[in-house]
């Protein structure tokens, strides 16, 4: 989906927890997420570090819309 897109001339991140399967189908951007039932966060901390994580990890992917790549690249997520 993700390559059938960027075809039609539109930029995708995506924010998956398997990132070797997302090189594998052909995204080019990839931001790492939290895990398969939480992607974007962690019930075990308090609403407030929820939301840190979440704007965070957003921005990070926002930030990779307007990055020129030449090549598949996972964005580092680290704070």
């Amino acid at each position: 989906m993700v390559k059938e897109i960027e075809k039609a001339g539109f930029t995708v991140v995506q924010m998956a927890n398997l990132i070797p399967v997302a090189k594998t189908v052909g995204a080019n951007r990839m931001v790492p997420t939290i895990s398969i039932p939480y992607p974007l966060g962690d019930p075990s901390t308090s609403k407030e570090e929820q939301w840190e994580l979440r704007y965070h990890r957003v921005g990070v992917a926002l930030d990779a819309l307007t990055t020129e790549i030449e090549e598949q690249k996972v964005f580092d997520v680290e704070i």
